[in-house]
């Protein structure tokens, strides 16, 4: 069967951010040096390869690009500095608008002035019709219960609503995910036993991001973890313990509210702070969703910490406008930018690393079928 090349890609790969790939003369340090690369992954070589002869169907079947972490070591030791780790980095943007069954991920990374332009138009929708809600079945200066301006129940009714978008989208993304990888990538059938087998691979990866420990640096592993582990619990709270968090009773569900917050806010202002200095790897170059990711975060955690303090302080007036723009911020990041953007890495990159070990040990038993009963293998003389 032919192979088809693609003669833009990296043409096409430099508008998700990819630099100097055309300096790479694969001299295999970046793989040498990479803690994860093995004889089944070589990367990031193989993938440098693949895009400088435009192979678009390989690289677009395959898992090398979540299979990295970006700790730079491979960007760090490239003698051309061709910046292999940064071209992981806009593969796996590239890969996420290739899953978007919408096209919007392609949209927006391509043009983030398109991307602004969608939140700021959904921020404004969001801010109008809390206040068109609020103002007509409640009053301003009532935060909670009987005559509240945003009642908590019926937050979190819309919540609810948003969650099944939420999942339906990162559902029909992840299916995308997995024809691509394993159906069309895999050169050999994935068994249900194999897909039961390695079931557990998914979550603790994503509630331990242990792949990323093994990359030597704890704190940047640590950085990582905190923030996943702070969103997910302040997801979990809005999603399923509104109205308690709301309460005016102490109960522990605020202090896992709070250790949330700091975790959300000591992450953003580290990111934020290491992507200014550019004395890491990682750091050293930014692509505009990296920002605009950095600036949602750090603006519905500070709005969500403001909101709580002005109820508390009895300030229900000044909290309900905050309430307000608080949600101006949490609809756009969770309907746009969690199953089109940098968040929907929480979702691929489990898969990837679950996807990687079905397909390394399916094409191993082909390669190496069982041995019949009562049968040893035969040793090399």
């Amino acid at each position: 069967m032919a192979i088809r090349v693609n003669p833009s890609l990296i043409d096409d790969l430099e508008r998700y951010g990819a630099e100097d790939v055309q300096k790479c003369y694969h001299c295999g340090n970046c793989s040498a040096v990479c803690p994860h690369a093995d004889e089944s992954y070589v990367f990031p070589r193989r993938s440098m390869r693949s895009l400088q002869m435009g192979l678009e169907r390989k690289l677009e079947t395959g898992l090398e690009p979540w299979l990295c972490y970006y700790c730079g070591q491979c960007s760090e030791q490239c003698p051309r500095e061709a910046e292999p780790g940064e071209t992981m980095m806009s593969l796996r943007r590239w890969l996420t608008a290739r899953y978007d069954v919408t096209g919007i991920s392609g949209l927006f990374y391509r043009s983030p002035k398109a991307e602004i332009a969608a939140m700021l138009g959904l921020a404004l929708l969001t801010g109008l019709g809390f206040a068109a809600w609020g103002s007509t079945h409640g009053q301003l200066g009532i935060y909670e219960g009987e005559g509240a301006f945003l009642n908590s129940h019926y937050v979190h009714l819309f919540d609810w609503a948003m969650a099944a978008v939420l999942t339906t989208l990162i559902v029909a993304n992840s299916a995308r995910m997995w024809w691509l990888t394993i159906v069309k990538g895999t050169p050999a059938p994935v068994p249900l036993s194999l897909y039961l087998k390695h079931a557990w691979r998914v979550p603790w990866q994503f509630f331990t991001q242990q792949r990323y420990k093994d990359c030597g640096e704890p704190r940047p592993w640590m950085l990582h973890l905190g923030l996943m582990l702070s969103y997910f619990t302040m997801f979990v709270l809005i999603m399923f313990f509104l109205g308690t968090v709301q309460s005016d009773t102490w109960n522990p569900v605020h202090v896992l509210g709070y250790l949330a917050t700091i975790g959300l806010v000591g992450a953003s202002a580290f990111m934020i702070q290491g992507r200014l200095k550019k004395t890491e790897a990682q750091h050293k170059h930014s692509h505009e969703s990296d920002w605009i990711f950095l600036a949602q975060l750090l603006y519905v955690s500070v709005t969500g910490i403001l909101q709580h303090v002005l109820h508390r302080a009895g300030l229900n007036e000044a909290a309900n406008i905050t309430y307000v723009l608080h949600m101006m911020g949490v609809v756009p990041m969770l309907v746009l930018e969690v199953p089109f953007s940098k968040w929907a890495h929480l979702a691929y990159r489990p898969l990837a690393l679950y996807f990687a070990e079905l397909r390394r040990e399916a094409i191993g038993q082909v390669e190496a079928p069982p041995l019949p009963a009562g049968a040893r293998p035969v040793k090399a003389a």
